[in-house]
């Protein structure tokens, strides 16, 4: 819960104002909400009344609401946008890994499309992962550099307590700068996408939902804590990247400190995409389609997607914005409140019906207006 894009909360700050402030707990809340029932979905009572796991993931559950229009079609939708986001996230990767290569040597003299170039060249090896255990690795890596990052960034605005002042809040906002902000925070949150899986795994599955209650409530505390003394800290200069504004001497340091984070966190979601486009494309008895070398075709594919895209969108915020607008909104709020729906209808309750439905019409008009917004502020860079 705790990922780089936290690093997008304080400039959230700064276009939403204290109502900021609210959003990141109520989507701390929304979203541990659409975990829990996200994973009710997975069980069915049997003839004793008791819950049995019949299903293991997110496409297993699209496609038992489908199976009336089509077998697949529920699948296909969650395996579109499961890649949607992952793939995104990846861009995110280097577009933040081309930010950061450019502050951390802006005596060189080299545009960040460039230094997004370098990085990906580091990212080659990705294509030769074959098996979660690396990632994993890599992640427990990433957890320590990131820890490093943010008791760094804390320690020196705390170091300049005596500039804060509640002022800097922003009384009126600009509406289309809110939005986009709504889609920032939703996509610091969003990880429903891994949670069937988790869930799966947990000796003891009972105690998912409370460990959902206390991951969500500490990861609201933390980036609330680190939003809030972030914006205090540097107010209408805030910029997209908080570390940005670090002073120099302390800059290179977490910037490089960052885009280890981010090099090393690149092949989670590029090994969780690549595996989803080729188990659907490697499903059946086409040979071809199973060998090694078809694999790295795939994987190849898709670095080189990511590093395209990264060049022709390099604007983390807004990029983060319709990220969270888009897949976000619809993996956290709206598949999982309208799965629960369609599943469980003759045995929710009134009010349970009414959470569902409230939560899909609000991530439906924050998903197209946060779609709108983003796609505008993007135009207006590129014109």
């Amino acid at each position: 819960f705790q990922g780089i894009f936290v690093l997008g909360l304080p400039y959230a700050l700064l276009h939403s104002g204290y109502s900021g402030l609210f959003l990141i707990i109520l989507a701390a809340a929304l979203c541990c909400y659409t975990g829990k029932i996200l994973i009710a979905c997975l069980y069915e009572e049997d003839e004793h009344g008791q819950l049995i796991r019949v299903r293991d993931t997110y496409e297993d559950i699209a496609n038992a609401c489908c199976k009336k229009q089509s077998s697949k079609l529920g699948g296909i939708v969650v395996n579109v946008t499961q890649v949607m986001e992952l793939i995104m996230t990846c861009i995110l990767y280097l577009v933040v890994s081309g930010n950061l290569l450019s502050h951390s040597f802006p005596y060189v003299p080299m545009t960040e499309k460039t230094w997004s170039v370098i990085a990906f060249v580091t990212l080659l090896p990705c294509v030769f992962i074959k098996t979660l255990k690396i990632v994993s690795k890599l992640s427990q890596l990433c957890s320590l550099v990131h820890f490093i990052i943010i008791l760094v960034v804390m320690t020196y605005c705390l170091t300049q307590m005596h500039q804060w002042s509640w002022a800097k809040f922003r009384l009126s906002i600009e509406f289309e700068d809110f939005l986009v902000s709504v889609g920032v925070i939703v996509f610091s949150y969003t990880s429903q996408i891994f949670l069937p899986k988790l869930e799966g795994n947990m000796k003891n599955p009972g105690e998912f939902r409370c460990m959902l209650n206390w991951t969500h409530f500490f990861a609201c505390v933390l980036k609330t804590t680190f939003a809030l003394t972030a914006f205090l800290t540097w107010g209408e200069e805030t910029k997209e990247v908080i570390t940005d504004n670090l002073p120099s001497f302390l800059q290179t340091l977490v910037n490089l400190c960052l885009l280890t984070k981010a090099l090393l966190s690149y092949p989670l979601p590029f090994f969780a995409a690549t595996e989803i486009v080729y188990a659907c494309i490697s499903r059946g008895n086409h040979s071809n389609y199973r060998s090694p070398l078809f694999a790295l075709g795939v994987k190849g594919s898709f670095l080189l997607l990511t590093l395209l895209m990264a060049m022709f969108i390099p604007h983390f915020a807004l990029l983060m914005g319709l990220t969270g607008s888009v897949t976000g909104a619809a993996m956290t709020f709206l598949l999982p409140s309208l799965f629960h729906l369609k599943l469980k209808w003759k045995k929710l309750s009134f009010l349970e019906k009414c959470a569902d439905i409230s939560v899909f019409i609000l991530g439906f008009l924050c998903s197209l207006a946060g779609i709108v917004c983003s796609i505008k502020g993007l135009l207006e860079v590129f014109g």
